[in-house]
């Protein structure tokens, strides 16, 4: 009566792995749970529960998964490497290296456990280290593109291109199909290289792999860096926002003021020409399909913002009157707020620079208003302006 049993698991088990290789997950969540109630001491149901789950992000219930998995075969290597995936997919990469370790311990010639924690370490912005162990992946299986493509994305983040490049080459030769390659690729390209080259390679991963949005991204990014002047204000807002502690210069050499201006007005611009490249997209017929709605609907308020604070501030000088043009200057200058909110990830974070931006436009109106506003329209200027070292904070404190 046993040998049944355990044949039924044996298939359940077989069916389970199948499905999630096609990332049916909720099917082999339902095939694995039947494993379980014929054997519910069955490790490798477990593990493979796990990852079913978090395949539908249900990480609590995958780490437990995981977790049990690891009770029933401590001196086993596939839990911990489960938990590892888990935990990893989770983004929760500290909780991820431990389970990662013991399985490598447990089973050191195993390459995708050695790439497993390269992908870990290159999350956690450890390049070299996430180098190394694609290295030894690579050394063990000197035929898989996975590791080859890891080493690109490594090397990349090293700043060491063109060796990146190689190394995504050498991926491709591998594997002519392998999406991971072609976006390591591309991003070589993009960090120091053809942004031509890169969309072409982000092109090959959407064709690869038509749902990976960080490709799509990816490709919108290229495709606006083919311009000089977008790639030239581009590099200077992302590379440049002037070190904070400037400010302690100011006492001593008040001229300083005049940095912060500069590189304010560099990202001012660097926004405008984000803002236009995006429009340029999605206007065309090609392109238009890359652009979320909110990505276009904001780069058009970002030109209507300019467009209108030009206009107030001709009306202003026309009429002679000092708050309107003032508040015209600042109206354009709220370009700086809309886009940092909009280029802002997490949630919260979004929302607090949204509401800064709201705030800063009720006292732009307010300014205009006043016979007296003419004050109060330069500061709302300034204070937009300086958002971009606002939003960097915000940043910092808010992660979700």
């Amino acid at each position: 009566m046993d040998q049944p049993q355990a044949v039924s698991a044996q298939e359940g088990l077989q069916r389970a792995r199948a499905l999630l290789d096609l990332r049916r997950a909720p099917e082999a969540a339902k095939e694995l749970h039947g494993v379980l109630a014929q054997d519910p001491g069955n490790s490798v149901a477990h593990a493979f529960l796990a990852l079913a789950l978090s395949y539908q992000d249900r990480w609590e219930e995958a780490a437990g998964a995981a977790a049990e998995a690891i009770r029933l075969a401590p001196d086993t290597w596939l839990p911990h490497y489960m938990a590892g995936q888990v935990h990893y997919r989770a983004r929760r990469l500290q909780e991820a290296l431990p389970p990662i370790r013991t399985a490598l311990a447990l089973n050191p010639e195993w390459p995708p456990l050695w790439e497993l924690l390269g992908k870990v370490q290159l999350s956690a912005g450890r390049y070299e280290e996430s180098a190394a162990s694609a290295r030894h992946a690579l050394a063990l299986d000197p035929e898989d593109a996975d590791p080859a493509a890891l080493l690109a994305h490594a090397l990349t983040g090293l700043g060491r291109w063109q060796e990146a490049r190689e190394a995504a080459e050498g991926a491709l030769a591998l594997d002519p199909e392998h999406a991971g390659a072609h976006l390591a690729l591309g991003r070589a390209e993009l960090a120091h290289g053809d942004p031509a080259r890169a969309a072409a390679a982000f092109r090959e991963v959407l064709r690869l792999a038509p749902g990976f949005d960080e490709a799509r991204d990816l490709l919108v990014l290229a495709l606006k860096r083919r311009n000089p002047l977008h790639r030239a204000l581009a590099r200077v807002r992302e590379r440049y926002r002037g070190g904070w502690r400037l400010l302690f210069l100011l006492p001593a050499v008040p001229p300083i003021i005049l940095v912060f201006v500069v590189i304010a007005l560099l990202h001012w611009a660097a926004w405008l020409a984000e803002a236009w490249a995006t429009l340029r997209l999605h206007l065309g017929a090609r392109t238009r399909l890359l652009l979320t709605a909110t990505e276009a609907r904001t780069a058009a308020l970002t030109w209507a913002l300019a467009a209108a604070g030009l206009a107030t501030l001709a009306a202003g000088l026309a009429l002679g009157h000092a708050p309107l043009g003032m508040a015209g200057v600042a109206v354009m200058a709220l370009v700086t707020p809309l886009q940092e909110a909009a280029h802002t990830s997490a949630r919260a974070g979004r929302a607090i620079l949204y509401g800064w931006a709201a705030l800063l436009a009720a006292a732009v109106v307010t300014s205009a208003a006043l016979p007296s506003g003419q004050t109060l329209g330069l500061a709302g200027a300034y204070a937009a302006l300086a958002t971009i070292w606002i939003a960097a904070g915000v940043r910092r404190l808010v992660t979700r």
